[in-house]
């Protein structure tokens, strides 16, 4: 029986480190891509029919009165925005004056000289040559979309 189960540990374990990333702790809503063929992409003509995808006007994320939607102006919070090699990419919301999102041209997620910023067209995230870029209608590696975490209410103190 322990054999099984440290043969069960190594697999885990080896699985993990083969995939090179570290991933959040909430639910992959899919690619944050110009690649129309990719699935899941929000390009991908198909995702517009998602409830979760940016992409959709009427779903949680693309709505334009959602609290977390990418086309809503006054968002505070939004979907996450993850490079695939794990980095911390932004929120998806239309909010100008939020530190984390990339529609913030001063922010660190959306300023085009950041290298951290989907539009740099100079940097790995939202170059047109790179496989890892939003911007690459060729890419295969673009940034993933995860919903942002729950979070839960913290106890109270008697």
């Amino acid at each position: 029986m322990r054999i099984v189960i440290l043969v069960a540990i190594a697999a885990l374990v080896s699985m993990s480190q083969a995939r090179g990333q570290s991933t959040p702790d909430t639910t992959y809503i899919g690619l944050y891509s110009s690649n129309p063929y990719l699935q899941g992409s929000t390009s991908n003509l198909l995702s517009a029919y998602d409830y979760r995808s940016p992409s959709n006007p009427y779903g949680t994320y693309g709505s334009p009165y959602s609290p977390t939607g990418a086309r809503n102006p006054y968002a505070v919070d939004g979907a996450r925005l993850y490079g695939s090699d794990g980095t911390y990419l932004g929120r998806l919301n239309a909010n100008r004056f939020d530190t984390e999102s990339l529609s913030n041209p001063y922010g660190r997620f959306g300023s085009p000289y950041s290298s951290t910023s989907v539009n740099n067209p100079y940097g790995r995230f939202g170059s047109p040559y790179s496989n890892q870029s939003a911007r690459n209608p060729f890419a295969t590696d673009p940034p993933r979309i995860y919903e942002p975490p729950k979070y839960l209410v913290p106890p109270r103190h008697r």
